[in-house]
């Protein structure tokens, strides 16, 4: 009997989820700091594992980290957790940057979840909705969910024998069409465009964390910090975006006052080099507030984005011209995305549940 094994270890760089999932399986969570280069720290990881053995469950991890960076001492953190009693729970939110190169498996991973909507061509929202198969290591597997009315398997139970189960047709047929070496240039592909654009953008942004070959993973975190003094925020480059055709990327997360963005392996070299300029021209922008020439409280960036119907309007109460509201940059002219909302305060929208009536 280990019911007494109520703890689970995550650190600062694994997803966001994580927490949540281990607090609503009525675990107790310790929270593991992360060095300055973003990674785990080892010996703190080894200290609380060994002071609470006897309370381990395991750990939650993600791999590569939500800090875009493959972990250096991943297997040796399995390796604590194992030695001490627990298990590995490995997040798969970013198995699009494992595959044909490594596997759970490989770094000491007991059990993970595959997100279909991440790696495997799986529709997500409004398309969805998601399903995360559970893959476990073989002395695990009799305790995964089962049919109820099979009396010869385990007691563990789903809702959905086999998740949402319409859905997985889609991911059969990615995984046939690419096979083994689709899936790999897959991955590397990922990678490649996450490193393209920290190579193109580092000299205006600051890329918060690479590792120690001075390489990021499937995805990058920028620094926005330095635009405070400008009085620019994270969240006015997110909404900026929008004016130039491209959804706002993750924000605040899972660093305060950055941007991760993660091209994934779909996009082409052209909608990177776009999106590039994009956010240099974002950069000029926030130059010309710093040098005076539009006020910290009307400017493009603390006004975007801008609306169809403030396009449009009769009035413009702003400083700067429409057509560099709505036409930054002269490819957006002739493909521009009408952005039907102005900006809204999203702090009140999560936490303030409101119904329209209709």
């Amino acid at each position: 009997n280990q019911s007494a094994r109520d703890l689970i270890l995550i650190p600062d760089s694994a997803h966001g989820t994580n927490p949540a999932s281990a607090a609503q399986a009525g675990f107790s969570i310790v929270q593991v700091k992360c060095d300055a280069g973003g990674n785990v720290d080892l010996s703190d990881w080894e200290n609380i594992a060994r002071e609470n053995a006897a309370r381990l469950a395991g750990c939650m991890i993600t791999y590569p980290s939500t800090h875009g960076i493959f972990e250096p001492g991943i297997r040796k953190m399995c390796q604590v957790i194992h030695q001490y009693g627990g298990q590995v729970y490995m997040d798969g939110a970013n198995m699009n940057a494992q595959l044909g190169l490594t596997s759970p498996g490989f770094i000491g991973a007991d059990i993970c979840h595959l997100n279909l909507h991440k790696t495997f061509a799986m529709p997500h929202g409004g398309g969805g909705p998601g399903a995360g198969p559970v893959c476990c290591a073989a002395h695990l597997a009799a305790f995964l969910p089962v049919n109820p009315r099979d009396k010869e398997e385990g007691i563990a139970v789903a809702s959905a024998t086999y998740g949402n189960a319409m859905l997985l047709p889609i991911t059969y047929a990615y995984l046939c069409l690419l096979g083994t070496a689709g899936l790999k240039r897959a991955t590397q592909i990922a990678i490649l465009n996450a490193n393209y654009l920290a190579a193109c953008l580092k000299s205006n942004y600051s890329v918060l964390y690479t590792g120690s070959q001075g390489y990021v993973a499937h995805e990058l975190i920028l620094d926005c910090r330095a635009f405070k003094e400008a009085g620019i925020s994270e969240t006015d480059i997110a909404k900026r975006l929008m004016d130039y055709g491209f959804h706002a990327p993750t924000l605040s997360f899972p660093v305060h006052g950055t941007l991760m963005i993660e091209p994934t392996e779909s996009e082409s070299l052209e909608e990177l080099d776009r999106f590039v300029q994009a956010m240099d021209s974002i950069y000029a922008e926030i130059e010309e507030i710093r040098a005076g020439s539009y006020p910290a409280d009307n400017n493009l960036l603390v006004n975007a984005p801008h609306a169809e119907y403030v396009l449009m309007a009769d009035e413009w109460p702003y400083a700067y011209p429409r057509s560099r509201a709505a036409y930054p940059l002269a490819w957006i002219e002739g493909n521009k995305f009408q952005i039907p909302v102005s900006r809204v305060d999203n702090a009140f929208g999560d936490r303030n549940l409101i119904c329209c009536s209709c």
